[in-house]
């Protein structure tokens, strides 16, 4: 038997522990075999001393994980005791952990992985970027904080915000309500992150003023966007007409961000995705940037990142199958033909 008396000083015990000890009873619940009891600022664990060192380690990660980010979330200490390593794709601390913009309630809103912090950097160094990867991992979010801070900074006048809204093709006219309220559904995510960040009076404010505009993809034809940070989401949905009209929208003194998930394309299947066409064409050009999040820049539930991941070994297997199915066609079609030349041959 082992027993270690940690003492935890530099940090707040409830954010450590969590209300009603939440967090740290998700430590408990990983290791069950240790004796865990807190006495103030004093944690002794008990157990065989494998096991006691092990649970010390995962501890004093939390402390640091909340020394050097200021929160240690309830997802952060499952993944943690999941098997997870934070500092991998957590942020280190100074400079790049730096607060893209203060939300509702002064909340801080940080890019939370290395490759959020990526697109940040992307988004400051060229006027167009192209963010891809699956659904989680903070595209849309990041995308609107930084458009709301540059909107803050006055670096753009306002903020347009547009998806396709492909789910509802020509049926538009079918559903009930006006225009808002048929196109609103499509657009929800963007309000949602708007509503995170800009009190309720204010955006409903910008909105009516059209400081900020969220629009179906449609409504951007025709029109020059100068002076304002545009964000296009769900861009695997456009098609290539599509998105070369929105990008031949874009002024002088305009930012965009372009995100993507090529995994989750809605289009009919006879109709290519505009963005596969962009990334091939344009990604090597001057001032365009190219940014790739993966499932260990999830920021939902803790499962989220194994269901991403077990989709895309999936698909990994289907495209293996299909690829050894068009060797194994291939083969017969070289064997019959060959087959037929002897043929030919001895009827010589």
């Amino acid at each position: 038997m082992s027993e270690i008396i940690l003492t935890i000083d530099g940090v707040d015990l409830v954010e450590l522990y969590g209300e009603k000890n939440s967090k740290l009873n998700i430590l408990r619940k990983a290791y069950p075999d240790v004796t865990i009891t807190s006495r103030g600022n004093n944690l002794k664990l008990s157990g065989e001393k494998k096991l006691t060192q092990n649970a010390k380690s995962k501890l004093e990660l939390m402390v640091r994980m909340l020394k050097e980010h200021k929160e240690l979330t309830t997802q952060t200490v499952e993944d943690l005791m999941a098997g997870g390593r934070p500092f991998e794709t957590k942020l280190g601390t100074g400079e790049s952990n730096t607060t893209i913009v203060h939300g509702r309630g002064g909340k801080p809103i940080k890019a939370k992985t290395r490759n959020q912090k990526t697109l940040v950097d992307s988004s400051e160094a060229n006027d167009i970027v192209f963010a891809l990867g699956p659904a989680g991992t903070g595209k849309t979010y990041i995308s609107v904080a930084l458009a709301v801070r540059a909107l803050r900074n006055r670096i753009v006048k306002r903020i347009v915000l547009t998806r396709p809204a492909v789910e509802a093709g020509e049926s538009l006219g079918f559903l009930p309500g006006d225009l808002k309220d048929k196109v609103d559904p499509y657009l929800r995510p963007l309000y949602d992150a708007l509503n995170d960040m800009i009190p309720a009076e204010k955006l409903a404010k910008f909105m009516t003023d059209r400081t900020i505009e969220v629009a179906p993809l449609a409504f951007m034809r025709g029109r020059t966007l100068d002076n304002s940070f545009i964000i296009l989401d769900e861009a695997q949905n456009t098609t290539p007409q599509q998105l070369k009209m929105f990008l031949t929208r874009i002024g002088p003194s305009a930012k965009t961000i372009i995100n993507g998930d090529l995994s989750q394309v809605d289009l009919p299947r006879n109709q290519v995705s505009g963005l596969y066409q962009a990334l091939d064409i344009l990604t090597d050009i001057d001032g365009i940037g190219l940014v790739r999040l993966d499932a260990e820049d999830v920021v939902r539930h803790r499962l989220v990142k194994s269901i991403i991941k077990a989709y895309n070994k999936s698909n990994e297997e289907y495209q293996k199958r299909k690829e050894e199915e068009r060797e194994r066609r291939k083969n017969e079609r070289e064997e019959r033909e060959n087959g037929r030349n002897k043929d030919n041959e001895n009827q010589n």
